[in-house]
């Protein structure tokens, strides 16, 4: 084999049929989206499942619809997607004559399900790309889709049902498609133009079919995200100065033929949900622009993109990804025969830098704004990745030890994070949905024979009433709890419209006026105020609830079930301490969160006495176990300190007497009466030998008053029939100290 061709195979990897990678991805990201159970924002159920559920089951389901959707500033092409996909689940689930609670299970994940098969494709695309800008099966390319595939924020942020998650599929994949030779320098054009009647038919019509297909999938990414626009105005501008004349007339042909088109069934899909004519893009950039209505949701600094959504999207992979992004942007010189590829990476580096600088002009800021370029920034930093790693995994020298060990070190933290707040950070507001799912099935759908096409019934069935007292949009709504007849309110946020710039500034939502004064909120917006609460749940009553939806104006009800976050407690326990509301659950929520309001735990109350016994009971349980365990150390610790007292240092002597953990072993009663019967009967007049009596003393005294149970079987400190004395170098304020701490034992 010719040398060259040597050179080749090294750089390459086996080849591999793309349907096998595809096929790969999409097990990977079925098992990342059934492993995510936190809450990231919002937006992944308000703006793209709730009103799915409203189109797939009616109205009259108890959805949460948004102001967004009341003033039209959504399309419904996301939505009906999720939409298709719930009412093909419940078909299938009536077919399969389901319970409703494994129903209730499916019409959950189905969602996943349908954004992990999205997720893939945005991966395989991903690594298509690559494959064009770096050659088919290349180690850069196989690089991109290891660096994809390990990325944190791809693991956290993939599978959700955010636009913003669609819209970066949708991107990637008409970047694959995009007519990057179009594009390239006037000498390749030049070339292109000469050689122009030589080209063949098929390659012209395949050429003509992936700019339609990339300009429609951009088309869709622009209605559902208006901001995408900014990344193909930047390469359709690129594209328009390096290009031939013919290929000017084509592009504007295409994207006025592949944009109305677009439209047109945007608008169609808008009228049907809707009820009218309207314009979403427009009606989104007014609202979130020229009225500012998107600094009610928060500011940030102009530099957020730089200093916080960077590092956000690519954690560790920063250090490779910047450098590359200026080196890429600022190299002139390029070989002749990587001309095209390196053209990609310059417009692939142009749109990582054009888009945040554009969206930093815009007060709101948040990471996901700028999703759509992470395919691309693994890209550019993949190869810069495997220069600085390769020679490290293909020598056997220690040299290279370190960088070994670093790239250990980068995976760890990547898995790490990546596992962290996919699983634990934010966990409550999905699990407190499931105990209240929970609950419902065990107070009401367990007295009655329930049906797939009951599950689905109106809202004015008498079920459990739940009341959220958090910040607006804390938890999931009706994609996670199901059943319409759970009956549930929580506090609103509408944003201030129509108002003038003093009005704004003076505004404050239903969540901010309870926070600013709880007691004056629940005496004014509750039914009864606080002087009238309910006794019993509704449930064991039957009466009918009168518990409001988020978007009715008329007064609160008290609920069978509270819930609000632990930051919250005491001032609960201060304002209801005479009522029968009692804690029920709780649920671990995160170890911090920027929002003080969000803090601690997600605590529910409830009204149900047998509830709130069986509550205290578990946590007695679990409290005794705790007990029990920490007990089995101390015995274990103690046992190990028995018998003939040899000479070992003091520090031994004292730490054995301490609860460190140990191997489990078997209590011994009678090893702790010769421990303490060999320490106090010591005639050791060693200047430690009353620091280990003390500390016996102290030990068995506190286990005799917290151990029920056990007061016959521990023996109790008493005096040692043998005289001791302190010793003689211990000063008199010390001696004193001392024997005063002793008496306190």
């Amino acid at each position: 084999m010719p040398s060259s061709s040597s050179s080749s195979l090294r750089h390459r990897f086996i080849p591999v049929q793309a349907a096998n990678v595809l096929l790969f991805l999409i097990g990977f990201r079925l098992v990342n989206a059934l492993t995510v159970r936190t809450f990231f924002q919002p937006d992944e159920f308000f703006q793209s499942l709730e009103p799915a559920w409203q189109i797939a089951f009616g109205k009259n389901q108890g959805t949460w619809i948004t102001w967004e959707w009341q003033h039209q500033l959504r399309s419904s092409l996301h939505p009906l997607l999720f939409a298709a996909i719930y009412k093909a689940t419940d078909f299938f689930s009536s077919i399969l004559n389901l319970h409703s609670t494994r129903r209730a299970e499916l019409l959950i994940a189905s969602p996943k399900t349908a954004q992990a098969v999205l997720s893939a494709v945005s991966d395989f695309y991903t690594w298509k790309l690559a494959s064009r800008i770096y050659g088919e099966n290349s180690r850069d390319a196989w690089a991109t889709l290891i660096v994809t595939m390990i990325s944190p924020w791809q693991w956290f942020c993939s599978t959700r049902t955010l636009s913003n998650c669609l819209e970066t599929t949708l991107t990637v994949v008409a970047l694959d498609l995009w007519p990057w030779q179009w594009s390239a320098n006037s000498m390749v054009n030049n070339t292109h133009e000469n050689t122009g009647h030589e080209k063949s038919e098929a390659k012209n019509t395949e050429l003509l079919r992936n700019l339609r297909q990339c300009l429609s999938l951009a088309a869709v990414a622009c209605v559902l995200r208006p901001t995408n626009i900014i990344i193909w105005l930047a390469l359709a501008a690129v594209g328009w100065l390096r290009s031939s004349w013919d290929e000017r007339k084509s592009l504007v042909r295409e994207v006025l033929f592949c944009g109305s088109s677009t439209l047109i069934v945007s608008a169609v899909a808008d009228r049907f949900f809707y009820g009218f004519w309207t314009f979403p893009p427009l009606r989104f950039l007014y609202f979130n622009i020229a009225q500012s209505l998107a600094v009610f949701y928060g500011r940030n600094n102009w530099h957020y993109y730089v200093t916080e959504g960077y590092p956000l999207l690519l954690t560790t992979l920063i250090p490779f990804a910047i450098p590359v992004l200026y080196l890429t942007l600022t190299t002139r010189e390029s070989p002749a025969s990587d001309r095209e590829q390196t053209n990609i990476r310059v417009q692939l580096a142009m749109i990582c830098v054009f888009m945040p600088f554009v969206l930093s002009f815009i007060s709101h800021k948040e990471v996901r704004f700028i999703y759509p370029l992470l395919p691309s920034l693994h890209i550019l930093a993949a190869p810069r990745l495997v220069q600085f790693f390769w020679p490290a995994l293909t020598s056997n020298s220690h040299a290279y030890t370190p960088k070994r060990l670093t790239l250990l070190l980068l995976v760890f933290i990547n898995g790490f994070i990546a596992l962290y707040i996919s699983i634990y950070h934010a966990s409550g507001p999905l699990h407190v949905l499931e105990y209240i799912r929970r609950q419902h099935e065990t107070h009401i759908l367990s007295h009655k024979m329930v049906t797939p096409s009951s599950s689905v019934s109106p809202t004015h069935e008498s079920g459990i009433t739940v009341g959220f007292l958090m910040p607006c949009h804390s938890t999931p709504w009706r994609s996670h709890m199901v059943y319409p007849s759970i009956n549930a309110w929580a506090l609103s946020c509408e944003p201030p419209i129509s108002l003038n710039e003093t009005q704004k500034a003076a505004y404050r939502d239903e969540a901010d006026q309870f926070y600013d004064d709880p007691d004056a909120f629940l005496r004014q917006n509750m039914v009864g105020g606080l002087r009238h609460l309910p006794r019993r749940p509704s449930y064991v009553t039957g009466s009918q609830s009168l518990a409001r939806f988020p978007d009715s104006p008329t007064l609160h009800e008290w609920p069978d079930y509270l819930v609000f976050f632990a930051q919250l407690e005491p001032t609960m326990h201060q304002l209801i301490r005479f009522s029968s509301y009692r804690e029920c659950w709780r649920t671990w929520n995160t170890a911090w969160h920027d929002d003080w309001r969000r803090r601690g735990d997600i605590v529910v109350w409830c009204l149900d006495p047998a509830e709130q016994e069986a509550w205290r009971s578990q946590r007695q349980r679990h409290a005794q176990e705790i007990r029990d365990r920490q007990f089995d150390r101390i015995m274990t610790a103690i046992k190990q300190n028995a018998g003939p007292q040899q000479k070992r240092g003091w520090k031994s002597s004292i730490t054995g007497l301490l609860p460190w953990p140990s191997p489990h072993c078997p209590l011994s009663f009678a090893s702790l009466q010769r421990t303490a019967q060999s320490l106090f009967t010591s005639r050791s007049s060693s200047p430690w030998s009353w620091v280990k009596r003390s500390r016996m003393g102290s030990f068995l005294a506190n286990l005799r008053r917290k151990s029920t149970g056990l007061q016959g079987l521990i023996p109790s400190w008493s005096p040692s029939p043998y005289s001791w004395s302190w010793p003689e170098w211990l000063s008199g304020p010390v001696k004193r100290k001392l024997s005063k701490r002793e008496r306190g034992l």
